[in-house]
């Protein structure tokens, strides 16, 4: 995602920083819907949920382009006469647009253009019905502007439609791009995560894949490729995979994939990295099982457990098992260089959302994108209808940002627990994950209640159902956020300095003389104690009297 750079200049550390996205398509799901994640990840990251309302501009009027990720100024541009309402990553006619950023080749990236890739996204939500219109203006954007980002890989989803594009600038001054859009079959899977994932596409296929006209001129001008045509491989040419490429990025999509084939074997060496390939891994599988949301929000929340990559299996992860790493990727040790491996869910998140779009619905209905505002494997996805018009203040909140904690605001107080849990991961995470689950289920338990009420106002006032799902997403947030705050609290007591306060029905113990129960001591837990005896030998052996 944001301030990474080309993988031709790429340092290993680059990829702490860096995002990804999921998409199911309809008929792979279990209920029609079309699916499609984002984590948005980057260092010291602070977002909140942002709006845009609908509105009418009248002729003349401009947009002043601010950079997404620098709040650089980059120029402006003519306001479209009509722009439509936007929550989120998700506009209310459902249409969702993620990103991972991958690099590519460092003399693509114009430095004039007009047009970032952040800007890009909110400027397609706002004036796009359909992901197919959704590409249309957002190439005709840079077509026009000029991109001013590196290589970018969208995903583009609507109610109907999954799609995936690569897009890339054509260097100082062009005030151009190139891209190419393939849309994912409807029984398909898909995933990309900071690697280019688009190799050879089918320039006959013209219902399902559409590219700019200077696609393989481009290429064949700067003497990249001269080949035929129909054998021009996007990512081959213009970002190809190396070591770091496949070992933090593509190694992420084999992991979605491995959820839901049982033949990814076949790609490990590819993913590991360290070994040459003869083949890429598929930009889509069919999934051997429909998937449903909860699913998808399982793997937004994966560290490679059970793979080869799982991060279990060294002290890396301290005494309570951490299957997190610390940032940057890379370190060295007597002048050699080592790496952390990389998973989909990572401390850096800033924000993360499984976005539902469903076309039996009407609109108001139909789009729900479940979000949370920090890493997905330490928060509770609440849901947030794309017919919103008022945010919940914990995911808007007056004064926080990056150097201000408010403990009024989703962010921090989501980190704030998070971090507590972090280092004591295998002691303290079952009592967060047993509140993020109870809430998560109450959602969904629900979910049919509160769509059907939504149904029935949607036959009499469109407007009448929205306002019902905003109150009763601002009231989910919200409940979140205190619900947390109490675990926040409940954390330090029941685990302080590293012991265990006894509990009752809920209730922290008290004995006969009202003081506090005598906290219990857990000690190392026994894979850590064994492993220390292994490295210190008899230094800390008890002496035999």
């Amino acid at each position: 995602m944001r301030k990474t750079i080309s993988l031709l200049f790429l340092c290993l550390a680059t990829y702490a920083s860096a995002c990804t996205n999921f998409i199911v398509g309809k008929d792979a799901s279990t209920d029609g819907s079309v699916i499609c994640t984002y984590n948005a990840d980057d260092y010291g990251m602070f977002q909140f949920l942002c709006h845009y309302p609908a509105a009418k501009h009248a002729p003349g009027e401009m947009r002043k382009i601010y950079d997404w990720d620098s709040n650089k100024y980059h120029g402006e541009i003519p306001e479209a006469p009509e722009t439509y309402n936007v929550i989120g990553n998700i506009n209310e006619y459902q249409v969702t647009i993620g990103e991972t950023t991958y690099g590519g080749r460092e003399e693509m990236v114009d430095s004039t253009g007009i047009i970032d890739y952040g800007s890009l996204i909110y400027l397609a939500l706002q004036r796009s019905k359909t992901a197919r219109e959704a590409i249309q203006v957002m190439t005709r954007l840079v077509e026009t502007y000029g991109y001013n980002s590196e290589g970018e890989t969208f995903t583009i989803c609507d109610p109907n439609e999954a799609w995936i594009m690569e897009m890339m600038g054509m260097g100082p001054g062009s005030k151009s791009a190139v891209w190419v859009a393939i849309r994912i079959p409807d029984n398909a899977i898909c995933a990309h995560a900071n690697q280019s994932r688009i190799n050879k596409f089918n320039m006959k296929d013209k219902a399902n894949v559409l590219y700019s006209k200077n696609v393989v001129k481009y290429a064949k001008k700067m003497g990249w490729y001269t080949g035929k045509d129909a054998d021009f491989s996007w990512n081959e040419t213009y970002a190809k995979p190396d070591f770091s490429a496949r070992r933090f990025c593509e190694a992420r999509v084999w992991s979605f994939f491995n959820h839901f084939s049982s033949e990814m074997n076949r790609y490990l060496p590819y993913a590991m990295g360290k070994e040459a390939y003869d083949e890429q891994m598929p930009l889509w599988i069919v999934p051997n099982h429909k998937v449903s949301v909860r699913e998808v929000m399982e793997c937004m929340r994966d560290h490679y457990e059970g793979t080869p990559f799982a991060l279990d299996s060294d002290i890396g992860g301290g005494i309570w098992e951490m299957p997190y790493r610390p940032t940057p990727l890379s370190f060295e040790v007597d002048g050699k260089k080592y790496f952390n491996e990389r998973p989909t869910s990572t401390q850096q998140t800033g924000f993360s959302y499984v976005s539902q779009m469903r076309s039996w619905m009407p609109r108001q209905v139909g789009g729900l994108m479940w979000w949370g505002n920090d890493d997905g494997n330490m928060v509770a996805y609440t849901p947030i209808y794309c017919s919103m018009t008022n945010r919940p203040e914990c995911y808007n909140t007056p004064g926080a940002d990056e150097i201000n904690f408010s403990d009024k605001n989703a962010f921090w107080v989501c980190n704030w627990v998070a971090n507590m849990v972090y280092p004591r991961y295998s002691l303290l995470f079952p009592s967060l994950k047993e509140v993020r689950d109870s809430l998560e289920n109450s959602y969904f338990d629900g979910q049919k209640m509160v769509e059907d009420v939504a149904l029935q106002l949607c036959e009499g006032s469109p407007e009448k159902a929205a306002e019902f799902l905003n109150l009763y997403s601002v009231e989910k947030a919200q409940e979140m956020l205190a619900r947390w705050n109490v675990l926040a609290r409940y954390l330090i007591v029941k685990y302080n300095d590293m012991i265990i306060h006894p509990e009752e029905n809920g209730l922290f113990t008290r004995d006969q003389y009202g003081l506090g129960t005598r906290p219990k001591r857990p000690g190392y837990p026994e894979k850590f104690k064994r492993a220390l005896i292994q490295q210190t030998g008899s230094k800390y052996e008890y002496p035999t009297e």
